[in-house]
């Protein structure tokens, strides 16, 4: 997200000398993405940022793979995933490929006891259930129902809830998450066509800044597995930070859909994109007002992508049976359309109430075997007649 933010204080010429007031100097770190080239900022530590103490222990998160070619369509039913109290153990992957993990937690405690880094991907947390916190080394984030959270690869963070049953919808994605460009003019504002712009964005705040030496734990995620490393400075140390590569928030309720006479195609749902997927938010709408149209969607071929439905809230038009927590696939390979009976009976209806999150990954997806624990095992024949 080409978006310029700042927070705390910094030296007027980055590089350059940045006195503290008691004396000595505080310790400048490039924070950037895609190497030299993506989007990057500039912070600045009390501490050095390389203290690693000891490192005690890694062990594998790779997910297990139930269905590694996959033609099936499945329908996992999200909210019987039990909850658990630590906020890594309750990520379970659902489907996988080598760009992205796509996932379910639930997690009932607050992320106090470490620290949480993932070196690999960026990650994109939607909030399903819960209130709270998102605290980071570049500034606070709090949340709610209905809220995106970006949080860029490398970045350290804890995540602090005010409730006890959360529910997020989660991805990992190993390249990272823009704005679509065709909302955007060449200076990566967003333009009037867009169905959010930058007033929309949750930018971080609250930047904390602890003077502290010790032993704090991080766990980073890194090739499949998590490494438990131990730094001698509080990882929160920043005084302050410019530039553009930082975590964000982004209400769903703030999509401003995008309507016609006739059935539109779900690009016009876009949120986010990568090199390898999209993400759409399916929002409260107006359906098409052409005398003649058919609000349900027509039927199409999964040709180039495999799509993913997480379901959010309201009633579904295209689906019979569809509740809240519920993960649908659609693979590629063969089509799939509305459930029997929903394109008639979507006819002279105004209006959905739907909110819904969907990834369309350009690759096909894996099945892990938590999702089959989670498979209604019926989903693939509820075309028939």
């Amino acid at each position: 997200m080409p978006l310029y933010h700042k927070l705390g204080d910094f030296p007027q010429k980055r590089h350059t000398q940045f006195e503290k007031p008691n004396g000595g100097f505080y310790y400048e770190q490039l924070f950037g993405t895609e190497g030299f080239h993506g989007h990057s900022s500039l912070s600045y530590h009390v501490h050095r940022p390389t203290q690693v103490k000891e490192i005690l222990n890694s062990y594998p998160v790779e997910p297990k793979i139930a269905i590694g070619k996959n033609i099936k369509s499945l329908l996992f039913k999200g909210f019987e995933l039990k909850p658990e109290n630590d906020f890594l153990d309750s990520r379970k992957a659902m489907l996988v490929n080598k760009d992205c993990i796509i996932g379910l937690a639930a997690p009932k405690e607050s992320l106090r006891n470490y620290f949480y880094k993932n070196a690999d991907a960026d990650e994109m947390l939607f909030i399903h259930k819960g209130k709270g916190k998102l605290r980071t080394m570049l500034g606070n984030i709090p949340f709610e129902y209905g809220d995106y959270l970006i949080i860029p690869r490398g970045i350290i963070y804890q995540i602090e809830f005010e409730t006890e049953e959360n529910r997020l919808f989660y991805v990992e994605s190993y390249s990272p998450f823009y704005t679509p460009k065709r909302y955007k003019n060449q200076s990566g504002q967003h333009l009037e066509h867009s169905p959010f712009c930058e007033r929309d964005f949750i930018l971080p705040s609250e930047l904390e800044t602890h003077d502290e030496k010790g032993d704090f734990l991080i766990k980073i995620k890194k090739e499949g597995m998590i490494h438990e490393v131990v730094y001698a400075t509080h990882p929160f140390d920043v005084v302050g930070w410019d530039g553009y590569n930082f975590p964000y928030g982004f209400s769903i309720h703030n999509f401003e859909p995008i309507t016609g006479r006739v059935h539109q195609p779900p690009p016009v749902h876009q949120t986010f994109e990568t090199a390898t997927f999209v993400v759409c938010s399916f929002c409260p709408r107006l359906y098409d007002y052409h005398p003649k149209a058919i609000p349900a969607p027509y039927n199409h071929s999964n040709i180039d992508s495999d799509e993913v439905l997480y379901y959010v809230d309201g009633d579904f038009m295209s689906r019979n049976n569809i509740e809240q927590g519920h993960i649908t696939l659609h693979p590629k390979g063969i089509p799939h359309g509305p459930a029997p009976g929903a394109m008639e009976r979507s006819i002279g209806h105004k209006e959905t109430q739907e909110l819904a999150v969907m990834v369309d990954t350009f690759r096909p997806l894996m099945v892990t075997e938590e999702a089959m624990g989670l498979d209604d095992g019926q989903y693939y024949k509820s075309w028939t007649e």
